[in-house]
């Protein structure tokens, strides 16, 4: 019984499972074929919407407005275009919407989708076709409206121009003639537009209001140009040709030198681009005009600015020239000067070729700066230079002249350095003689037993050296980098002497006082009398340090205070 009744539920719960899978996949399945209903009646709407297209109307418009064979024939053409569309196009379209019905019907999706991609596409081109005509009908129908109000605003722009012009007629010049032509020709133009509306002409109708257009844009132009035009091209800059002439002529006589303007021929050239200007304006070409103009406008205002270049270069060069010929006459002098002494120079020191050649090339450059400043004087005389090349030149010159000056101070000192090393050797070798001869008094103003070896040998390395400085200031020419070595090593050695000399005497002078304090001491301790004897054994020898050594360790067995105090000052020499 229990296995019956679980195989009843699982029985149950199985059948109940697949009636809902029925259900659900029926509810899909009708949700889909909805969805395609729709589509499908969203096509049919379209093509409904292609056939409401207001173009009978539009038509019936264009019958009440015929008045030519051309019309009528546009006319005709537009009837069967629309015939065309509803007896092909549309009766296509929906033959192919009864099809998508049938494959719906049917279940045939695979079908269905190509042909519906089909129909989209057929439903796009009959509904731009359909557009695109409605578009050419209204083109006509809408033109008489649709112009008018344009021409409305063109003549309100036109009579503001005209009677702009008018208040300001004399602003223009020779140029009336022509403006006065051209407004004559757009009102001729607005007589043409009334006449083919009148006509119903609607295809001539756009190319009268496009030229009506352009005309009034291009007199609005003119109307705000012209007066700035005829301003600058007969008033302005013929005046300022004139200040040119007058100031160039002024300026020629004063003695300046302007041939690298070329001013008659630029100002010949702009005389005749003005000429040109002026006969393109007379016709209302403006184009460039005012950019032109306002260029050599330009230039004629860049022409004082090269006429007041030209009087602050004049005054720069006069104010150069006078402190450039001083620094050139004192350069030449003291180069001059040198050549004459040279010779002597030459024997009194060993030159260098360096130094020699240092002083021919400031010559060379020196008479190279003199040549270009007789040219440069000349050329002012021939006012065959402009002062802006002159002053710019004079500045160049200057230049050098102060490079060569510096290059000229430094061979001066060169030569000036070897006659004070030359006097500063001879004023250290009389200090370095008195150094000597204050070591030989104060050798013989003490009395020392002996004197050590080594301050003959020292005294003759000295004596040596003293006798080397005098032999180079004896040669000619003096070899002066030697001379130097030479009051050096004498200097050095002399100073050695000095110390030696000092060193020996103040040990001497130390042993003795230590001598004359520790004979107190003598027979108090055996010791210290064999030391003492021994101190005084070397001092006899002439061995002052080693006799200042032992009298120190000697005093130190009697007063080791004293000892200490002179071990002290013993460190400290």
């Amino acid at each position: 019984m229990l296995n019956n009744g679980i195989l009843l539920i699982i029985i149950t719960i199985f059948v109940v499972a697949v009636i809902v899978i029925a259900i659900v996949l029926n509810v899909i399945q009708k949700s889909k074929i909805n969805k395609i209903q729709n589509q499908i009646d969203s096509l049919d709407k379209q093509k409904n919407i292609i056939l409401s297209t207001p173009v009978p109307s539009e038509l019936t418009k264009v019958e009440a407005i015929i008045k030519n064979e051309k019309m009528e024939e546009r006319y005709k053409n537009w009837q069967k275009r629309f015939e065309l569309l509803k007896t092909d196009k549309i009766a296509n379209i929906t033959d192919m919407l009864a099809e998508l019905d049938i494959f719906l019907a049917n279940h045939n999706y695979k079908d269905l989708n190509v042909r519906f991609a089909k129909t989209e596409i057929e439903i796009y081109k009959a509904q731009e076709a359909a557009e695109e005509l409605l578009s050419e009908i209204r083109e006509i129908t809408l033109s008489e409206e649709k112009y008018r109000d344009i021409v409305i605003k063109l003549k309100t722009k036109y009579r503001d121009l005209l009677a702009k012009y008018n208040s300001k007629k004399d602003e223009y010049g020779d140029i009336s003639d022509a403006i006065e032509l051209q407004f004559e020709n757009i009102e001729k133009r607005f007589s043409d537009f009334e006449e083919v509306m009148e006509n119903n002409e609607y295809t001539e109708v756009v190319h009268i209001v496009k030229a009506l257009d352009t005309m009034i844009d291009h007199m609005a132009i003119v109307i705000k140009e012209v007066p700035d035009l005829v301003l600058l091209a007969e008033k302005l800059i013929p005046k300022r040709i004139e200040e040119i002439e007058a100031t160039h002529l002024e300026l020629v006589e004063d003695g300046y030198n302007l041939d690298y303007l070329k001013i008659d021929y630029n100002i010949e050239e702009a005389r005749k681009n003005i000429k040109n200007i002026l006969g393109r304006i007379k016709v209302l070409n403006l184009e460039e005009c005012m950019f032109e103009l306002k260029t050599i406008l330009e230039y004629m205002d860049s022409l004082f600015n090269d006429f007041d270049k030209e009087k602050i270069c004049r005054k720069f060069y006069n104010e150069s020239i006078v402190d450039f010929e001083k620094k050139l006459n004192k350069l030449k002098k003291i180069v001059g000067g040198i050549y004459v002494q040279l010779d002597d120079i030459k024997s009194l020191y060993d030159l260098k070729e360096e130094d020699l050649e240092n002083i021919y090339a400031v010559t060379r450059r020196l008479d190279k700066i003199n040549t270009s400043y007789e040219r440069l004087q000349q050329a002012c005389v021939d006012k065959s230079e402009a002062y802006s090349k002159l002053s710019k030149e004079i500045e160049n010159l200057s230049n050098d002249l102060r490079l060569l000056e510096d290059d000229l101070d430094i061979s001066l000192k060169s030569l000036g350095s070897m006659y004070d090393d030359e006097i500063r050797a001879r004023e250290q070798l009389c200090e370095i003689q008195d150094v000597l001869d204050e070591c030989k008094f104060t050798i013989r103003s003490y009395k020392l037993p002996i004197i050590n070896n080594t301050y003959f040998v020292q005294l003759s390395e000295a004596s040596e050296a003293i006798e080397e400085i005098v032999k180079e200031l004896e040669k000619k020419p003096i070899e002066i980098m030697t001379l130097n070595t030479r009051v050096d090593t004498a200097r050095d050695l002399v100073l050695k002497l000095h110390h030696t000399t000092n060193e020996m005497i103040s040990t001497a002078k130390m042993v003795e006082d230590i001598i004359v304090y520790g004979n107190r001491y003598r027979g108090t301790n055996r010791d210290f009398d064999r030391g003492f004897i021994e101190a005084e054994d070397l001092f006899r020898k002439g061995k002052y340090q080693d006799s200042l050594g032992v009298a120190i360790s000697s005093m130190g067995m009697v007063d080791a205070a004293y000892s200490k105090k002179l071990w002290k000052a013993y460190r400290e020499k």
